[in-house]
């Protein structure tokens, strides 16, 4: 079982090192035969996020294999498929944010869940949110919900009633079943991403572990995004699946 870790990074040298070592602290044992290496891509950083990415490459321990965009930063998607086209075609994929702290056990259990669920291509857990200073923020903790069929989650989803963020693991063949990330999204491209999932009737497998700390700070890429522009995300993905959504019966964003 090959675990790839997945991170595009741009000007996060504040935040980066915390994100590779919590990388660095998984313990996947007692699976058998595990492994996993952290993919990072310097999406056109400017900062010192060049210079901690030479000393973390040479570093012992699990692999850490980086590269560099320097001809302009990519969009999310493309930053993303850099990276998952490096990847083994059995790999087990694990995006994390470069501001995000991976928990310790967060490969284990998504392993154990993978060997107990032989066939599902795609998991999703439970994480908590933390300030800049990784203080946890009561209130504020993400929660999964299971659904009965896709188009059940397709129809949450769009009704702006549930979404999915760097919570899941899914398998590099369904990824590129689905054609990858979007090349062209500034923004929602993992829940594009997600929605084709289901639209190919994976549904997802949801986990009783906690993936990660999502950290709030003043630079999140998220910040600005409110209930509007969440709302046209979903707008600008139906529009591009309204024939196999309407297909399935899920009501277009009101």
């Amino acid at each position: 079982m090959h675990f790839a870790v997945i991170t595009p990074t741009h000007n996060r040298a504040a935040f980066l090192p915390e994100a590779v070592q919590s990388v660095r602290a998984s313990v996947l044992a007692p699976l058998p035969d595990a492994r996993y290496e952290h993919l990072i891509l310097d999406n056109a950083s400017t900062d010192a996020t060049a210079d901690f990415l030479a000393e973390a490459a040479s570093w012992e321990g699990p692999a850490i294999r980086t590269w560099a965009q320097r001809a302009g930063k990519l969009l999310p998607g493309p930053a993303r498929n850099r990276l998952i086209r490096e990847t083994p075609a059995e790999a087990w994929l694990v995006p994390l944010d470069d501001d995000d702290l991976l928990l310790q056990r967060c490969l284990y259990h998504y392993g154990a869940q993978i060997e107990a669920h032989p066939g599902r291509q795609w998991f999703v857990a439970d994480f908590l949110r933390v300030d800049e200073e990784r203080r946890y923020l009561p209130g504020e903790d993400y929660y999964a919900w299971r659904f009965d069929s896709a188009a059940d989650m397709l129809r949450a989803i769009f009704r702006a009633e549930h979404f999915i963020q760097g919570n899941v693991c899914f398998s590099r063949r369904l990824f590129d079943a689905v054609g990858g990330y979007s090349e062209t999204l500034r923004m929602a491209e993992d829940l594009d991403l997600y929605v084709r999932f289901l639209l190919a009737g994976e549904l997802p497998v949801v986990c009783p572990h906690l993936s990660h700390l999502h950290r709030f700070h003043r630079s999140n890429v998220s910040q600005g995004v409110d209930a509007a522009k969440h709302g046209a995300d979903l707008q600008r993905i139906y529009d591009q699946y309204v024939a196999q959504l309407q297909q399935l019966g899920v009501e277009r964003p009101g």
